[in-house]
């Protein structure tokens, strides 16, 4: 499979504090969200000047696939498109279309299965195309890459750099906390069955191995539904506290769940969950997302040659494996075996 561009597809952010709640009603368009939280949600973005890192970052990782793809013999423009906010992908779809663009490989800020996660990427990907109209191109979602080698290896190394920040006593009594994006419970066993949870965990597993750590713990954050819908516990700031309550005097968090380091994790983890760590006598570090990382447009180039050169997935070998899927063309849903969520989502 042979193709004449790239899109990098995202969720999309604020880039001034006049976008901040026009972006945040677009996020939550058609759930019931009450105006009140998204004023507290306003709070958090415009604790940073109303700028999110998300599309700073993506531009940076555009840089770094273009050069990858140059690395490669692959002369590819990077095009550039989000669900939720500016440049849409819609537009972005337009004028890949405008400019005689045939065939692109899709490669998503999200590494999972799952709903929000996959299975939308996939609708905005046919919305878009929809859109767009007669000549459209066509456009392939990469997998998802949970598992993939050089996800694991990133995470692992920015642990270890984390790490370093503690002193030799805290890294030895420190804990390993992993961080990812808590869903309702009835979401995550619409995946088929508990998808999501148990491609995080299993992420977790290889990260921490590769990492060193033969223990750790996985909590859920960022939680934005009614009290009385059931989400995926424990709840981060739980965890926190318990291991407080334990004595533990150091944790080092890895937000397992995230690529960029936006404001789920600026202001959730760097802000709220350390406040709490500190108020308890706790040392907190994070550690960092791929973000802009060469190894990550590496990984995304990875993905690519997959299909060009029609070879299998590349995965960590570990235990308990758990299914993802392989691709998306032209925003059809993947069917078994490739794709578990699509079949379910």
């Amino acid at each position: 499979m042979e193709f004449d561009a790239v899109l990098l597809l995202s969720f999309g952010g604020p880039e001034g504090p006049e976008q901040v709640r026009p972006f945040l009603e677009n996020v939550t368009r058609g759930r019931d969200v009450p105006p009140e939280r998204l004023d507290r949600v306003a709070e958090h973005y415009l604790h940073f000047g109303g700028v999110s890192p998300i599309n700073g970052i993506n531009r940076a990782l555009i840089a770094e696939l273009e050069h990858e793809l140059g690395n490669r013999g692959l002369d590819l423009p990077v095009y550039f498109g989000n669900r939720n906010w500016e440049p849409y992908i819609e537009d972005t779809v337009t004028t890949m279309r405008d400019n005689g663009i045939r065939h692109a490989a899709v490669f998503t800020t999200s590494a999972w299965s799952g709903y929000s996660s996959c299975t939308q990427y996939v609708e905005d990907i046919a919305h878009a195309r929809r859109a767009a109209g007669p000549g459209v191109p066509h456009l392939v979602k990469l997998r998802p890459y949970f598992d993939h080698p050089r996800f694991a290896q990133i995470f692992a190394d920015t642990i270890g750099e984390a790490a370093g920040a503690l002193t030799p006593e805290q890294q030895a009594g420190a804990r390993l906390l992993f961080t990812a994006h808590s869903i309702p419970v009835s979401a995550n066993e619409r995946m088929g069955p508990q998808l999501y949870s148990r491609q995080v965990a299993y992420a977790a597993r290889l990260v921490a191995t590769a990492a060193g750590y033969a223990e750790y713990d996985l909590a859920w954050q960022s939680r934005s539904g009614p009290p009385q819908v059931p989400w995926l516990e424990p709840e981060v700031e739980d965890q926190v506290a318990a291991l407080a309550a334990a004595g533990t005097k150091a944790v080092i968090v890895c937000p397992v769940g995230f690529v960029a380091d936006h404001i789920e994790v600026v202001w959730d983890l760097d802000v709220e969950l350390r406040e709490q760590a500190e108020a308890a006598g706790m040392v907190l570090v994070r550690a960092s997302t791929p973000n802009a990382h060469q190894r990550f447009a590496q990984l995304a180039v990875d993905l690519i040659d997959e299909l060009r050169y029609g070879r299998p997935p590349e995965r960590v070998s570990g235990p308990d494996p758990v299914p993802g899927c392989l691709a998306s063309i032209d925003g059809q849903a993947c069917r078994p075996p490739h794709c578990v969520a699509g079949q379910n989502g």
